[in-house]
C-alpha cells in the first residue's frame, strides 16, 4: 500500500461556506501548512476563493495542492438539478486548473477527485440510527442515479476530473444496501467510490469489511475516529449527525473506537495506493485544538506504519 495524508477544512468545522463562526481560509491554508499536509480538499462550495489565479497564488504561496472537491447537495429532486449542474461546472472549473495533488504508485484514477454527496435529509437523519429509514421510492432513486450521471459525465468529459461517490450519513447514500445499489446502477467507468471509515461505522458498517466489499471501486478515502461514549448516547437519540458531532462524536484517530490496525491490513490486503483525507468533524466555534487534534491523527497513523 501507498498512501499520502491530505486535510480538509471540515476539521475547522466548515459544512456551510456562509456561517459567520468560520475559521477565515486564509488561518485554515496557514494552519494546514504549518501541520506539514501539502494537500487539502476545496470544502464546501464557496469557502475557498472560486477564482482559479487568485487560489492558485494562496496555495503556491503554501506549497499546497488540492485533492479533491466536494458537491454537498440535494441529488434527488429536480428543483436541485440546475442547481448542481452550475455548481459541477464551477467546481470542476477550479479543480482542473489550480495546482493538484501528484498522483501515486498503482493509482487507479489520479487526482483532484470530484466527491459526490447526496445532502441530509430530515426524515433519514433525525431517526435514531438503525430505525429502518425510509427508503427514496423507486422513481425518485432512478432520479438521482440519472442526475449523478449527467454531473459525473459531466465532471469527466468536460474537465477531466474524476468523479466519486461518497456514502454520508443522513442522505439516501448512507447504509450498505445503499451503496450496493448505487454501485451497481452507476458502472465504474463513470464513478468510483469514496469510502468514509467514520460515515461507515455510523451506518453500521464495520469500514474493515467495508473496505474489503467495496476493494474494486475504492479510488479515494476519508479517515475519521468516532468517541464511543458519545457514540453510545446519540445513537439513540433524536438527533442528525452534524448534531451529533457538535455534541463531539469525533475525536482524533486512534483515541476512538475505529480499529485502525485492520483498517490499515485491509488497504494494504486491496493493495490501496491513494489519498487518505484525515477528518474531524466538529463545531465551527470549537477549533482551539485543531491542529493538536490533527497532529495526534497523524502521529497514531504513522506509528500504525501508514
Amino acid at each position: 500500500m501507498v498512501s499520502a495524508f491530505s486535510s480538509c477544512p471540515g476539521s475547522w468545522g466548515i459544512e456551510d461556506s456562509s456561517n459567520p463562526e468560520n475559521t477565515p481560509w486564509k488561518t485554515v491554508l496557514d494552519q494546514i501548512g504549518a501541520i506539514g499536509f501539502n494537500a487539502l480538499e476545496l470544502g464546501p462550495y464557496g469557502y475557498l476563493p472560486s477564482e482559479a489565479a487568485m487560489l492558485t497564488e494562496e496555495l503556491n504561496k503554501r506549497d499546497l495542492k488540492i485533492v479533491a472537491g466536494t458537491l454537498y447537495d440535494d441529488l434527488v429532486s429536480k428543483e436541485s438539478f440546475h442547481r448542481i449542474v452550475n455548481k459541477t461546472h464551477e467546481i470542476c472549473r477550479v479543480l482542473s486548473t489550480v495546482p493538484t495533488a501528484a498522483p501515486l504508485v498503482n493509482q487507479k484514477q489520479v487526482p483532484p477527485y470530484y466527491v459526490i454527496i447526496d445532502a441530509v435529509k430530515p426524515e433519514r437523519e433525525t431517526l435514531p440510527r438503525f430505525t429502518k429509514a425510509p427508503m427514496v421510492s423507486a422513481d425518485l432513486w432512478a432520479q438521482m442515479v440519472s442526475h449523478i450521471k449527467e454531473i459525473a459525465k459531466i465532471s469527466l468529459e468536460e474537465y477531466g476530473v474524476r468523479s466519486v461517490i461518497h456514502h454520508h450519513a443522513g442522505g439516501y447514500m448512507d447504509y450498505m444496501d445503499e451503496i450496493d445499489l448505487i454501485l451497481s446502477d452507476i458502472s465504474a467507468d463513470l464513478v468510483g467510490l469514496c469510502f468514509d471509515t467514520g460515515h461507515a461505522y455510523y451506518a453500521g458498517i464495520d469500514p474493515e469489511q467495508g473496505i474489503r466489499k467495496y476493494a474494486s471501486r475504492i479510488e479515494y478515502v476519508h479517515f475519521k475516529d468516532i468517541d464511543k461514549s458519545v457514540y453510545d448516547v446519540v445513537i439513540h437519540e433524536n438527533i442528525g449527525f452534524y448534531e451529533a458531532c457538535f455534541k463531539k462524536l469525533m475525536c482524533p484517530i486512534g483515541e476512538g473506537v475505529l480499529d485502525y490496525g485492520s483498517i490499515r491490513k485491509a488497504l494494504t490486503d486491496i493493495e490501496y495506493d491513494g489519498w487518505i483525507t484525515i477528518e474531524q468533524d466538529r463545531h465551527p466555534n470549537d477549533t482551539s485544538d485543531v491542529q493538536a487534534c490533527i497532529q495526534k491523527s497523524v502521529k497514531y497513523l504513522k506509528d500504525l506504519g501508514f
